[in-house]
């Protein structure tokens, strides 16, 4: 189709701007005043990916490049790296499988069965399109993506109508098993090395320095508080005629020292891998003032974190890479784990699927918003005006009365007034500036600076949600709505001051027997007359 520039709608300032308002309200407050319900703030992130960012700008900080490493390795190439301990790496590596493609042969019957589900007879040219195509498919010629899409255009029938196809007259699809390949996925972060560096021992001058943050997959036969079948490796090689041991120190130490470790040990590592040279795999252990005492297991401070070692002239050759090459590799949960104090590594990476549901305190509070709200712009002043008066005039003694706004809504004049009639009380009740506060998942409304609420205002996250705020923004969207009287008197729950509990809180809340406690005397009263059209 030829591009018509007549065809093009040209937008005005006025409707962009509209469109940007409409694409941006899940974005930003709708109302610069004050906003309860439209909290901005920013997003959080996963421990593992804030580890795994740090990480790489801690090997940037040491003058290392970043590399992506293959992660699909031929079979063929662990032999090469691992010798004869290559089974038993092979035994915990995952092979790639696909579905082989089938031999369809399409005879008389099977057209007939077509032609009943397109409802048309088959043309000579039909016939051949279904031959050709999925001869195509076989050959690999046509992805298993596009056969649907292709059947349906060469025949000119719906899709579906080509999915009932495939589904009644070729069973040799449903029937497929999938075929094992010699390709694995990466198990280790070496396997890359060796490939990547044979790449470039021709192209780049030593020392090269190269590192990679990604996944690697271990077929373990379960998963534990501190394995995975698939983590991130956060892995360094240093390619240099000049390289040793020190290095991997050196680097080991630089590396951690950016994550607030102080001081270090090197032992040598009895797993002895083969394709490194023997006597040249060490252990690092760092040592964290944050973990001294922890509740955890390296409640000494000390913790093992990485191991480096130069690897094998052997295994080096298999990949024609004269120089040595000093390699050093920590896990990234591993890490996460120390440094955000977690006991176990699965309820860290998957905390959507952890037995034991746990929200914060914070967490709470940001699902705790005021329920009614105005959506104008006199609605908005209307409140903040109650709010102010509220504020200036609540523990002045009655009977009193005190205009707060004055103006036009809704083609109305009103004059909206707080008032409390009865004598020897006071315009507003003891709790009406009672603020909302989340401690130990219990939810409270309490009077800031009382002794008795101490704790809670020291210790608890602060919503920023007063009773007044969220009772004058209920007052001004009945305002706005034609509704002239509020009044709220004692206070029992959220929803007699116009407090919303999110569902997801409250559920968390009632299912560990916490409190919700929004008792207090607000006896606040707020009242609207016109007085003028």
């Amino acid at each position: 189709m030829k591009f018509d520039p007549e065809q093009v709608k040209t937008e005005t300032k006025e409707d962009f701007d509209k469109a940007w308002s409409e694409s941006t309200k899940y974005l930003t407050p709708v109302d610069p005043v004050k906003d309860y319900s439209m909290k901005m703030e920013q997003g959080k992130a996963h421990p593992v990916y804030e580890t795994m960012n740090r990480l790489r700008e801690a090997y940037i900080n040491l003058g290392f490049e970043e590399m992506v490493n293959p992660i699909i390795i031929e079979e063929s190439d662990i032999f090469k790296q691992f010798n004869y301990e290559a089974l038993a790496v092979l035994d915990r590596v995952f092979y790639i499988g696909g579905l082989p493609r089938p031999n369809v042969g399409i005879s008389d019957e099977r057209f007939a069965q077509i032609e009943e589900i397109f409802g048309r007879k088959l043309t000579e040219e039909d016939k051949e399109t279904i031959r050709t195509i999925l001869h195509k498919y076989k050959k690999g010629e046509i992805e298993g993506d596009d056969l649907v899409a292709d059947l349906a255009a060469g025949l000119n029938v719906q899709d579906s109508k080509i999915a009932v196809m495939i589904d009644h007259v070729f069973p040799e699809f449903k029937k497929l098993e999938p075929v094992c390949s010699r390709k694995t996925l990466r198990s280790h972060m070496t396997s890359g090395w060796f490939i990547s560096l044979e790449a470039l021992v021709n192209r780049r001058k030593t020392p090269v320095k190269l590192f990679s943050v990604d996944l690697v997959f271990r077929r373990e036969q379960e998963e534990s508080a501190d394995r995975l079948r698939a983590y991130h490796s956060a892995s360094c090689v240093i390619m240099d005629p000049d390289v040793n041991v020190e290095h991997g120190k050196a680097v080991a130490a630089g590396l951690l020292k950016q994550f607030g470790f102080s001081d270090f040990k090197f032992k040598p590592d009895d797993k002895r891998s083969k394709y490194y040279t023997p006597d040249t795999q060490i252990e690092v252990y760092g040592y964290h003032p944050a973990l001294k005492g922890s509740n955890t297991k390296y409640k000494d401070g000390w913790v093992e974190i990485a191991t480096f070692g130069i690897y094998s002239a052997t295994a080096l050759s298999q990949y024609n890479i004269p120089y040595p090459v000093m390699n050093l590799g920590l896990g990234v949960e591993r890490l996460s784990m120390i440094l955000y104090q977690a006991k176990d590594m699965r309820d860290m990476v998957y905390p959507q699927f952890q037995e034991e549901w746990v929200l914060g305190d914070k967490e709470i509070a940001d699902m705790i918003s005021i329920e009614m709200q105005p959506s104008t712009r006199e609605g908005h002043d209307i409140a903040m005006s109650i709010i102010a008066t509220c504020e200036r005039h609540g523990t002045d003694a009655s009977p009193c009365v005190f205009e707060a706004w004055s103006g036009t809504l809704n083609g109305k004049k009103l004059k909206v007034t707080v008032s409390e009639k009865e004598e020897n009380k006071k315009l507003c009740g003891g709790a009406f500036l009672n603020e909302v506060y989340v401690l130990n998942g219990n939810v409270y409304g309490i009077p800031k600076g009382n002794p008795k609420f101490k704790e809670i205002e020291e210790k608890g996250v602060s919503t920023g949600i007063r009773y007044i705020d969220a009772i004058a923004n209920a007052a001004a969207r009945n305002i706005e709505e034609g509704v002239y009287e509020t009044s709220v008197k004692m206070s029992r729950a959220p929803g007699d001051v116009n407090v919303l509990i999110d569902p997801v809180a409250l559920r968390y809340i009632q299912g560990k027997k916490n409190k919700i406690d929004f008792r207090g005397p607000v006896f606040t009263s707020v009242e609207t007359e016109i007085t003028g059209e």
